[in-house]
């Protein structure tokens, strides 16, 4: 079952990879659209499953990252919802009308969502970097880049947005890589007297 998620949660990552970093590249040149904020959007629910993944292919653990782990995963949860609203029902608003929404108490919400995803990548970039399993590089990129993203998705968009979603894309392309190549992501081996046992 490790196995299993460590590979699907990694297939995910490649996913939302492209899907924030190709919009991000589209967007620099032809401003937000309806289909890059729909796929930005909707990518945002794959993050559950790549930072189970990541977890999973450091070995688990226990104390710090387990702590870091379910931050980081509550976080990324209240951000995904963030981020579908954002670009998928207040993109189609009137400007005004948006910020009337984003007054009221769902500025509560979203900027208390922001903040939990900004602690629990921290926390988890941090865990990664000591568990010394994946890459330096991306998780340094993890962790710098995501922090980014959350505190500009409330900004109108410009080339820096564009940039920092394409290193979203690199950071979390290359940690799924590492996570797939790594030996949580490799299927069990039956022992060879059970398989003689199944054979007869």
């Amino acid at each position: 079952m490790t196995a299993w998620l460590v590979r699907f949660g990694a297939v995910c990552g490649f996913v939302l990879g492209l899907c924030i970093g190709v919009p991000g590249v589209v967007e620099a040149f032809t401003g937000e659209t309806t289909a890059t904020s729909l796929v930005i959007g909707i990518g945002g629910t794959l993050g559950a499953p790549v930072v189970t993944a990541l977890y999973l292919a450091q070995g688990g653990g226990r104390g710090f990252h387990t702590l870091a782990f379910a931050v980081n995963m509550i976080g990324l949860s209240l951000f995904g919802g963030v981020g579908f609203m954002l670009n998928v029902a207040l993109f189609h608003l009137d400007p005004a009308v948006a910020a009337e929404v984003l007054a009221g108490p769902a500025r509560i919400a979203v900027y208390g969502g922001m903040g939990v995803f900004v602690a629990g990548t921290i926390l988890f970039c941090v865990s990664m970097a000591r568990a010394r399993v994946l890459p330096a590089v991306p998780v340094l990129g993890y962790g710098v880049a995501l922090v980014l993203l959350a505190a500009l998705a409330p900004l109108p968009d410009t080339p820096l947005t564009s940039l920092v979603h394409l290193l979203v894309c690199v950071s979390l392309v290359w940690l799924s890589a590492a996570a797939l190549r790594g030996p949580a992501a490799a299927p069990a081996v039956r022992p060879a007297t059970a398989a003689a046992g199944d054979a007869r």
